[in-house]
């Protein structure tokens, strides 16, 4: 229809003038060609002059035409948007301005914007940084579809930007504001009301809002001397007849705006309230309060936030719970004046789901008796926000406590360890002793494990991750699983036939995937069946699930499932946390999946768990997908290190002594010459001699004073080829960016044996 009405003057001034151009210029053809015709040079010069002034008559009527269609057309602008109430521009494809009506120099006045600019993009960009963008990508919208439109926030308001496509190149673009929109609605409820964006930006202002102030403001401190506002409170609000004091209700909205809504202060006596009419009208949910906190009046929003169809002659207390003291004290407190008022959370008693309420009560008088208001506002996502901080505040304390603990068993591990095979080659299996060795031997490696999972759970244990296939990691674990499960129970194993491969640590995977089907196992006291499946997944936008933010991707997913006891719902949000189990004293650590989730957040992937009472219980793993094609050449053999005597200077650095000693006397049985150093300034100081020679570097990573990396730095300055192991109770990841920068450096983790150790560095000499 635009397209019809704006082309139909331009064709009648084209219509109008073309016709007589065509033969004006029919004519001036005829001339010149009777010039050529002619022999007589007066008369064909004649005939050439009146052919060439017929033919620059033609072309100005032409031209003519055109400016006359043009103008026929602007004309058209402004006869059909001069009335328009929505300031409209008609502007090129370019974004020059042909055209805006008298309502765009209101609107862009308004908002602050210039109404002499050339360009559209320059009129915005007073409130809009870069307009550029954001007007071609609804100019190219409206180029393919005829239309479109997009609403922005701007520093001053809310602005809608639509536009369309008229033809030629041409656009019609209108700019409304948001607050036009939403006080249709707004002017329907008869008490003053505001909606409130960023940095106190007043968005709109019904018409009881407008009539109170006497005037349409842009910014709270214009209504309000007192900022910030206090919701629930009597706040002071400056209106046309002076400053008047209002009972301030405010409701969070979207995009950080507030509906905030000004009733009548009758704090000296409430009893000229006709009727509290006002409770209904308002959507923020309130009470009002009698003697001992019975609710004596309530609206729909109040009684949805509590889950009760009725509350009136129902005591507060019986609904609300969780302030640290009597409800009833409080409510006393404050029908009685005393104290701060000032807001409470408390858990909203319900049975279906978890509510928490902000309450905020305000003193009013009503026939001579004190009567409270109460304010509610849904404050279960800021608990649950505040829960997840504390969460994750408390699992980072435990995690920095577990590494650090970690890092000191390994140290007394590795010195324990270490002696017993010290002890167990001066001792056969025929010694008496040697049993007992044994048992030091194996508690040892227990208390090792014991200490993995706590690095595990810290996220600070060393990881070697090799690209796999979860099918072939699952094979060969089937024999172990079902020895593990039982007699009683069945494992069942479901694969996608293109799975794709993933990235990580074969050893722990295979810990976690133990963990799982063992507690699987235990959840199914009377037998039953455990199924792993394994599946490809793609995620084409995020996934919140379980507080957890997924990303997009594609990932490799695997589920263990069980028909077992299952897990109460306030249980299985605790599920992951350290030494918290389900069952019974003596039969669980609580680390095993709190290992678990260490592992695979550490390896890039999440974990999930959902669980229903007597009706099962799943975990899902998500891997992401290695994209790089898994390499099939079989690795290379490592060579084999002959059982004789080495040759070569160790110099060893390890501030302790029992670890020192051990490490040397091992290092010294193997044939090595060793250099022992407490310290790295003590290393540094026996490296100065130029006549000394060492071909391997033994130190620790964390150490008093100089660490590790940054003395063998310095050593390696003048000795570039001596090589180096690192030996570390905490993690490779903690300083595995350094270490990269030292060539020729190798990782040993704590806590090692005597024969890992001799090969570790016999390999670096060799």
């Amino acid at each position: 229809m635009a397209d019809m009405m704006q082309s139909m003057p331009m064709r009648r001034g084209v219509v109008t003038l073309r016709p007589h151009a065509g033969l004006i210029a029919l004519a001036a053809l005829i001339f010149g060609g009777l010039g050529w015709a002619v022999t007589l040079h007066l008369a064909q010069v004649i005939l050439v002059l009146v052919a060439g002034t017929l033919l620059a008559t033609s072309l100005w009527l032409v031209v003519a035409a055109r400016s006359n269609a043009a103008a026929q057309g602007q004309g058209w602008y402004a006869q059909m948007l001069q009335a328009d109430a929505i300031p409209s521009v008609v502007a090129k494809a370019d974004g020059s301005i042909l055209y805006q009506n008298p309502a765009t120099h209101a609107v862009l006045a308004d908002y602050g914007m210039s109404d002499t600019c050339e360009t559209l993009a320059g009129c915005l960009r007073a409130d809009l940084a870069n307009p550029g963008p954001i007007l071609f990508r609804l100019q190219s919208r409206a180029e393919s579809t005829g239309a479109a439109h997009e609403d922005l926030v701007t520093g001053r308001g809310h602005l809608r930007l639509s536009v369309h496509h008229i033809g030629d190149g041409t656009y019609l673009w209108r700019i409304e504001s948001a607050s036009d929109r939403v006080l249709a609605g707004a002017d329907t409820v008869s008490l003053p009301m505001l909606t409130v964006g960023r940095k106190d930006t007043v968005l709109s202002m019904n018409a009881a809002a407008r009539h109170l102030v006497g005037e349409r403001v842009r910014s709270l401190d214009r209504l309000c001397p007192q900022l910030p506002l206090r919701p629930g409170q009597a706040n002071p609000i400056l209106t046309k007849d002076g400053i008047v004091s209002c009972l301030v209700v405010a409701l969070e909205g979207m995009a950080a705006r507030r509906e905030v809504f000004l009733l009548p202060d009758f704090g000296a006596d409430a009893s000229q309230i006709d009727g509290w009419a006002f409770f209904d009208e308002l959507p923020v949910p309130l009470l009002k309060l009698g003697r001992l906190g019975v609710v004596e009046l309530s609206n729909r929003p109040a009684r949805d936030l509590l889950g009760v169809t009725e509350c009136v002659g129902h005591p507060l207390g019986d609904m609300l719970e969780g302030l640290g003291r009597s409800i009833s004290d409080w409510l006393d407190d404050a029908a009685a004046g005393r104290g701060d008022v000032h807001s409470e959370f408390m858990r909203v008693r319900r049975d279906d789901k978890e509510v928490f309420a902000q309450v905020t009560l305000s003193r009013v008088v009503e026939d001579g008796e004190p009567v409270l208001i109460a304010v509610l506002n849904d404050a279960t996502k800021l608990k649950s926000l505040e829960a997840q901080f504390v969460q994750s505040q408390k699992m980072q304390a435990i995690g920095q406590l577990a590494g650090g603990v970690a890092h000191d068993f390994n140290n007394l591990l590795t010195a324990i360890s270490g002696h017993c095979d010290l002890l167990l080659l001066r001792h056969d299996q025929g010694d008496p002793d040697y049993a007992d060795l044994m048992q030091i031997s194996q508690n040892a490696n227990r208390a090792a494990a014991l200490v993995s999972q706590l690095l595990a759970y810290s996220r600070k244990q060393t990881l070697l991750p090799q690209v796999m296939d979860m099918r072939d990691m699952l094979a060969d674990l089937t024999h172990l699983l079902n020895r593990l499960v039982g007699e009683k129970v069945t494992l069942t194993l479901s694969h996608d036939p293109m799975l794709d491969t993933i990235r990580a640590d074969k050893r722990q995977l295979e810990q976690v995937l133990m963990n799982l089907v063992v507690n699987a196992r235990d959840a199914m006291p009377e037998g039953g069946e455990i199924r792993i499946v394994t599946e490809n997944l793609t995620l084409d936008e995020p996934m919140r699930r379980d507080r957890a933010v997924v990303a997009p991707g594609r990932y490799v997913s695997v589920k263990v499932i069980d028909a077992g006891v299952g897990i109460a719902a306030d249980k299985l949000q605790k599920v992951f946390e350290p030494f918290f189990t389900t069952k019974r004293t003596g039969e669980g650590t609580g680390l095993g999946l709190s290992t678990a989730y260490g592992i695979i957040k550490q390896t890039g992937g999440f974990i999930f768990a959902e669980s229903q009472p007597n009706t099962g219980t799943t975990f899902q793993l998500l891997l992401p997908v290695h994209e790089t094609p898994r390499d099939t050449a079989p690795a290379p053999k490592e060579r084999e290190l002959g059982s004789g005597r080495a040759d070569g200077v160790v110099l060893l650095v390890e501030d302790e002594a029992p670890v020192r000693a051990f490490a040397s006397r091992a290092l010294q049985l193997r044939g090595f010459t060793v250099l022992e150093a407490e310290a790295a300034e003590e290393a540094l100081e026996l490296l100065d001699d130029p006549d000394l020679k060492v071909d391997v570097f033994v130190s620790d990573v964390v150490m008093p004073g100089i660490d590790g990396p940054s003395w063998v730095q310095e050593a390696l300055k003048n000795r570039p080829d001596v090589h180096v192991v690192f030996v570390s109770g905490y993690a490779q990841e903690t300083f595995g960016d350094v270490q990269k920068a030292i060539p020729n450096s190798v990782f040993l983790p704590k806590p090692f044996s005597l024969t890992e150790l001799t090969e570790t560095v016999q390999r670096q000499m060799s």
